[in-house]
């Protein structure tokens, strides 16, 4: 049980790690998932709707000049702007800390690559100047086309961190209408449950052509049932549905039919396409083994608890969800069992109803296990976040006040509550420098506060990074040193320090910090 687990353990930063591990095997890229709805289209020109009511289309395939004619969504022909989203963002300069220049004077195939080689588990504070990058405003780089192939590398690496918000806000900001911007957008769609919304978009679309699943799975959401099988028949007939497909969509279209039926095997692969066909049919998929923003399905008030609680919790450890709805969630019903995210949510009830009560015995009692369980689901920054400010401004003693010491220096608040403790030992004496900002001359008693101590010497990063810096590519060093402190953090700890000077030359010192405390303070391998 929680209550019962060492205080030390719970307490002391450079023990072993108790987080837990999300499930063996490398994740999926976006790429791997994104649903197979539309594709660009491929007509003859000049044709003309037979039904403008349904949107249908006689066409003859041009990879087959006798095919017979068949119902596709209507065709028009349009220009392509030759302007490069890789210049579309949310946050500006002011917001980011990072010039207008970021990408300007790199190579976009070269930064492309270096967008997707970073790795998606990262220290919280590096994730968040990660995620900052990817939804900056910047020119585009050299070599940006129409494509916008580093456009749609942010948009697939906010996926692939469970950013669906994020992903999507980028993608309405590019008004997307190519097929691959569009039928990431739609997977959006699909996940946040607004499908209805972006099937009505996609009839709109000329440039976008909808698969044969994907305009099946809209025409029955519109209420076209007989259209949707018109659709499948022709799929079948024409030989371009697959035996998987034909399963699924045959019940997803006359689920009456297959009543009393066995289950569908597993499909072969999931997408969000299929996985909301698989829902509505009663045949749902768990979302543990599937990609970070599938779980973001299971925050939906329809959803048990059990299921939100694991969700949030997913989500919240990669900074996928405010940690406002975590508390939200492990707040909304009393445990109904043990063990698990019961016991961590029992916990974490305990003690913010002991600091709502202000009783610090309470909260000495409780503390304990509910930092425990926030090492064990790797949520301690959001926690921090919620309660780093009220534990600071408490008369707490001993080992609970160490404790609380530790959250406040991982909150929004570090610099003001690292003056409000004198330092009991080496340790805390250092994380308080660091906090200020004051590590002029610090030399570090362990090698990762050794580590750290490099990163704030003044020193210049490697030469291959200055030479980015000096010649205007600073979206590319950036780039390259969060992957050195994501590769430090885990093993070599000289990569830390080099990526901590990068971030002190390009003038990102509060990042710096955070991302330094967190490095010590969490001290596992993320």
């Amino acid at each position: 049980m929680l209550a019962r687990a060492a205080v030390m353990g719970a307490l002391i930063f450079l023990g072993p790690s108790v987080a837990a591990q999300d499930s063996a095997g490398p994740p999926l890229s976006a790429i791997d998932w994104l649903s197979r709805s539309v594709e660009a289209p491929a007509f003859d020109q000049g044709l003309v709707p037979d039904d403008p009511l349904n949107g249908g289309l006689t066409v003859r395939r041009l990879e087959e000049p006798g095919a017979s004619s068949v119902l596709l969504p209507s065709i028009s022909v349009s220009t392509i702007d030759t302007a490069s989203p890789d210049v579309v963002g949310l946050l500006p300069s002011a917001v980011t800390g990072f010039p207008r220049t970021l990408w300007s004077a790199s190579n976009e195939a070269s930064l492309t690559a270096l967008v997707t080689e970073v790795p998606v588990n990262l220290l919280p504070a590096l994730r968040d100047l990660y995620l900052r990058l990817l939804l900056a405003e910047a020119d585009a780089p050299i070599g940006a086309g129409p494509e916008g192939h580093l456009f749609l590398a942010r948009v697939d690496r906010l996926l692939d961190m469970g950013a669906i918000d994020q992903a999507n806000a980028l993608l309405e900001a590019a008004d997307p209408t190519t097929p691959d911007q569009f039928r990431r957008w739609f997977d959006v769609a699909l996940l946040l449950g607004t499908e209805d919304f972006a099937c009505a978009v996609m009839r709109d679309k000329p440039d976008v052509a909808p698969t044969y699943l994907g305009r099946i799975f809209c025409m029955a959401r519109g209420g076209n049932w007989n259209t949707a099988a018109l659709i499948l028949n022709t799929g079948r007939a024409l030989g371009d549905i697959s035996d998987e497909e034909d399963a699924l969509l045959s019940r997803f279209l006359d689920p009456d039919l297959y009543d009393g039926e066995p289950p569908l095997p597993a499909p072969s692969r999931v997408s969000p396409l299929i996985f909301r066909m698989r829902e509505a049919i009663g045949e749902g998929i768990p979302t543990s083994m599937l990609p970070l923003a599938f779980a973001h399905a299971d925050l939906r008030e329809t959803v048990g608890w059990r299921a939100q609680l694991e969700a949030a919790e997913r989500l919240a450890r990669n900074g996928a969800v405010n940690e406002n709805l975590l508390q939200a969630l492990y707040s909304a019903h009393t445990p109904a069992a043990s063990g698990g995210v019961w016991d961590r949510a029992a916990a974490f009830q305990a003690f913010d109803s002991a600091l709502r009560s202000r009783d610090g015995e309470a909260i000495a009692e409780t503390l304990p296990a509910a930092w425990t369980a926030m090492r064990i689901a790797r949520t301690e920054v959001g926690f921090a976040r919620l309660y780093g400010r009220d534990l600071a401004s408490l008369p707490l003693q001993g080992e609970t006040a160490r404790v609380a010491f530790l959250i406040g220096l991982l909150s929004q608040d570090s610099a003001q509550i690292a003056t409000m403790r004198q330092p009991l030992d080496e340790i805390e004496f250092f994380l308080r420098q660091l906090a200020l900002g004051e590590l002029t001359g610090a030399r570090g008693q362990t090698l990762r506060t050794a580590a750290v101590a490099a990163g704030f010497d003044g020193a210049a990063p490697p030469d291959a990074i200055a030479t980015l810096l000096a010649e205007g590519k600073s979206g590319e060093a950036l780039l390259r040193g969060i992957r050195l402190l994501a590769e430090g953090s885990v093993g070599d700890p000289s990569l830390v320090s080099q990526g901590l000077r990068l971030l002190r030359a390009m003038g990102l010192e509060a990042d710096a910090r955070r991302i330094a405390l967190q490095y010590l303070i969490l001290e596992r391998p993320v």
